[in-house]
């Protein structure tokens, strides 16, 4: 726990305010997260004890950053959630089991990050069932990668829990390595120095003697009103060296003249005294006990203790604590290389290596002078440990002060190559790079060399997906190709991946990877499969492609679902096979669910929303949209741009949908991605279409199909021969309906609907009845909704020309309701504009005001349809104790009693 305050705060009512309210809503029920952020010793951990004292006798939970931790996966995770273990139990059994393997509590699979997030948010909703619950976390800045991505993430679904998250974050931290910005748009309170009168009253304290008012004035503006500043620079000065204040001319920044002084303080103590430091300052976690064994294994007796207690700078309790962290700095950096050598050798003569094998070997390989291959290895098992309990980042730390340990040539090569791929699994491509150049320094096997070169392609799509992504990745695959035949097929299937995404912005792209993927060994895997489809869609059309693309999906087991998802949806579409898109992306999204991979949800949700958007479920399409959410703010993706973008165009909500297609033409122009450009196109006319704006959806439909994007061209084809015929340009209509030609050869529903109706815009009016009513049947037998309800729009403003008032009515109706029940708003306006011209009156239809929030919607829809609210949770990132408060105010809007009349209550709207 920090140190309690003592007093009120001086110059800091304005905080304490802010706090004290934080405390107020928290009892009352609700849950707060707050950052304070400001640079080192301006009063953030003061701050925080405050907190602790008021929140008492409610349960406080604490942890603190420590640099020299922050190797150590779920380090700082571990110490807050340690206390509220006894609630385990209460939790989900899939993520009891996830918590228990990360904290080192049993074997298991490794988790995923996300499903440990929602494991931590349910841990904080079970703890703070009885009493409210304060988390504090310090130095926020130098806490683990995964707990400070994990805490983010809780941070970011906190609701209704009664629990308060309060970070403290050095603002002059660096922002250069991953993960640095991981609290970045969670609510803050900047704190700044105190105000000039209350930081004279404060300099007056500790000023040796009497100082002139414009000397003490120059010293209140150079330290900016910094508490720590302010108490510690003028210790040990005379009135005469304050004479000047001590900015001067060569200062540095504050932190560094605050730490300066620290380590003024320091060299003063007596030799055994700054060694009890130096021992205390690289031990992370503040263990006593520890700290005294390893004294005692230098010869430095309790004694010692009492000059550094004296001069305040450290409490030797249980735990041991700094005064301040720059005091913990100033020790580390103020120590030559030999003494801090021996300190972590003490440590680790001190650790029980049976109890925590990763932490002695992590002191051993600092108080290593050179290479030590037993060291080496001993971070190589602590990095499998790592490993096996989620820990990614850490495993690549473990493994790349292995590799720089390691005497032998080979084994350094190979650790090094290791920790770049650690490095890669880890989602940080920032250190594969130089890794894989120590690693090439080899000497390494020719399959090693060739993964070497995997690697730094995957790196390098990570960090720049589209142009200039396919071309490493073809180099990878050559080289691999008779070394393992499989990994260069999946390479170059990668590489494909990498020209559909990059389109028109690397033109040749595709045709490289096609001509890299012939001179590759055949295989019979799913993988090669659907290599030799993409070849032949490629080389000679996607009509030759059709048969094995068909063939690809037929043979996909659930195991090899997930390793070719993405050319197994885009294969289905491309098809125009919505069917199995639906069963592809359903049991995916079922898998990831069941088994915590929520990995793979980042890309099985958007695809399966983008499936339910053409079957005219909306709602669920949206549901699954907000469930990716959260899983791209902790990922720093956003996979699911096309598809909102896609069903907010087809909702036809112009101002809405305009923004989210014109963020995906700047996305893709800034990172060189053709595809978010095509599919930004085919929203565009989608909406257009929609809303009669037919010239615009043409040209947007022509600039779609500028290039033949895969699966985009057959929906701007569509798109165009729709909004061409309706310009009044029909040379332009023809072209695109003769491209759909081709696509009717795959003889699905979705390609023969969509043939149809170009048909029947394009040809005279004695087919035109026929070719609409086939187009309906297509659509309705393939489960297409949307287009269905499109069609019979199209069909009943083409009887409406033809004078048939009765027969446009009846199609002109069933595409209206349709339309509604939906939520094609546009669509739905165009078939009541045309009824009118009919004759017929119809009401504009106007919805009141949403009885209920878009949360709330979402809880109501799971909970008719029997999901229990640990599921709910589970799906939506909410603790069940968030779910049933959402869902007591969804019965109270209603006017329900259970679960069993939601659905009724929402047919009735």
């Amino acid at each position: 726990m920090p140190h309690r305050a003592k007093h009120r705060l001086l110059g800091r009512d304005r905080e304490l305010e802010v706090l004290d309210r934080l405390l107020r809503e928290v009892r009352g029920g609700c849950s707060r997260v707050l950052v304070l952020r400001g640079e080192a010793g301006v009063g953030k951990s003061a701050l925080l004890d405050h907190l602790a004292e008021q929140a008492a006798p409610l349960q406080t939970v604490y942890a603190a950053g420590v640099e020299a931790e922050s190797d150590f996966a779920y380090s700082a995770l571990q110490r807050l959630c340690a206390p509220l273990l006894q609630h385990l139990g209460r939790l989900p059994e899939v993520q009891q089991d996830a918590l228990r393997v990360a904290f080192g509590l049993s074997a298991g699979r490794p988790p995923e990050m996300l499903l440990l997030g929602i494991a931590v948010l349910g841990l904080f909703a079970e703890a703070a069932a009885g009493s409210p619950l304060v988390c504090l976390v310090d130095d926020a800045q130098c806490v683990d990668l995964m707990s400070q991505r994990i805490l983010a993430f809780v941070g970011r679904r906190l609701d209704a829990e009664s629990v308060a998250l309060v970070f403290a974050e050095r603002t002059e931290r660096s922002t250069d390595g991953e993960g640095a910005e991981a609290l970045s748009g969670l609510p803050e309170l900047p704190v700044r120095g105190l105000a000039d009168a209350d930081a004279r009253a404060l300099l007056d304290g500790v000023l040796p003697g009497p100082v002139d008012a414009r000397v003490r004035d120059r010293i209140v503006a150079e330290t900016g009103g910094n508490p720590l500043a302010l108490l510690e620079l003028p210790r040990g000065l005379s009135p005469a060296e304050l004479a000047f204040g001590f900015g001067g001319p060569g200062a540095g920044p504050l932190a560094t003249r605050v730490e300066e002084g620290f380590r003024r303080r320091v060299d003063a103590l007596p030799a055994d005294t700054r060694a009890l430091l130096l021992v205390a300052a690289v031990e992370p976690v503040g263990d006593a006990p520890l700290l005294w064994h390893a004294l005692r294994l230098l010869g430095i007796g309790i004694e010692a203790a009492a000059p550094a207690e004296a001069a305040d700078l450290i409490t030797l309790g249980a735990p041991v604590r700094f005064r301040h962290p720059l005091v913990r700095s100033a020790v580390w950096r103020g120590a030559d290389a030999a003494a801090l050598r021996a300190a972590h050798r003490a440590l680790a003569e001190a650790t029980d290596g049976g109890r925590d094998p990763d932490r002695r070997a992590w002191h051993q390989a600092h108080a290593a002078i050179g290479p030590d291959e037993e060291v080496a290895a001993a971070l190589e098992r602590s990095a499998d440990r790592a490993l096996a309990r989620g820990g990614r980042a850490a495993a690549a730390a473990f493994l790349e002060r292995a590799a720089a340990l390691t005497p032998g040539p080979r084994e350094r090569a190979r650790r090094a190559l290791a920790a770049a791929g650690a490095h890669l699994a880890a989602g940080l491509p920032a250190r594969v790079p130089d890794l894989l150049a120590a690693a090439e320094l080899g000497p390494l096997e020719p399959l090693q060399s060739a993964n070497a070169s995997r690697l730094r392609a995957r790196a390098s799509s990570m960090t720049g997906p589209g142009f200039g992504a396919v071309q490493p990745l073809l180099d990878a695959a050559d080289r691999l190709r008779d070394l393992d035949p499989a990994a260069a097929r999946e390479t170059c299937l990668a590489a494909f991946g990498a020209g559909i995404w990059a389109g028109r912005y690397d033109e040749g792209g595709l045709r490289r990877a096609a001509e890299a993927a012939r001179a590759l060994p055949p295989g019979e895997e799913t993988a090669g499969v659907f290599l030799r489809a993409l070849v032949t869609w490629t080389t000679d059309g996607p009509a030759a492609a059709f048969p094995l693309l068909a063939r690809a999906l037929d043979r996909l087991t659930d195991a090899e679902e997930l390793a070719v998802l993405w050319p197994a949806a885009n294969a289905a579409v491309e098809l125009g096979d919505l069917r199995t898109w639906l069963d592809v992306t359903g049991r995916a999204v079922r898998f990831a669910r069941e088994t915590g991979t929520l990995s793979v949800l980042s890309t099985a949700l958007p695809y399966r929303a983008a499936s339910l958007v053409y079957t005219g479920r909306f709602a669920e399409a949206s549901d699954l949209l907000a469930e990716a959410a959260p899983i791209e703010e902790a990922a720093g993706v956003a996979t699911s741009m096309v598809s909102t973008a896609l069903l907010s165009a087809y909702q036809g909500r112009e101002k809405q949908a305009l923004e989210l297609i014109g963020a995906m033409e700047r996305e893709g122009e800034r990172r060189g991605l053709g595809r978010l450009t095509a599919m930004a196109a085919c929203a565009r006319a989608v909406l257009h279409n929609g809303l009669g704006n037919y010239p615009l959806a043409m040209e947007a439909a022509l600039r779609g199909g500028e290039y033949q994007d895969l699966v985009v061209h057959h929906w701007t084809c569509g798109e165009l021969v729709e909004a061409a015929t309706r310009a009044g340009r029909p040379a332009v209509a023809a072209e695109a309906r003769e491209r759909l030609a081709d696509w009717g050869r795959s003889g699905t529903p979705w390609a023969l609907g969509a043939q149809a109706v170009a048909d029947a815009l394009t040809g005279g009016p004695e087919a035109a009845e026929d070719r609409y009513r086939e187009a309906v049947g297509h659509f309705g037998r393939g489960g297409l909704r949307v287009f269905e309800a499109r069609t019979r729009l199209l069909f009943g403003e083409w009887l409406r020309r033809q004078n048939r008032r009765a027969q446009a009515r009846t199609e002109l109706r069933a595409a209206h309701e349709s339309a509604l029940e939906i939520g094609m708003e546009a669509y739905a306006e165009r078939a009541r504009r045309e009824l009118l011209a009919t004759g017929e009156t119809v009401r504009k239809r106007t919805a009141g005001a949403p009885v209920l929030t878009p949360q709330e919607a979402r809880i109501a829809r799971l909970a008719a349809t029997g999901h229990p609210n640990a599921e709910i949770g589970a799906q939506l990132f909410l603790s069940p104790r968030t779910v049933e408060w959402h869902l007591r105010k969804v019965f109270a809007k209603l006017g329900v009693s259970s679960r069993r009349e939601i659905e009724a209550a929402f047919a009735g709207r």
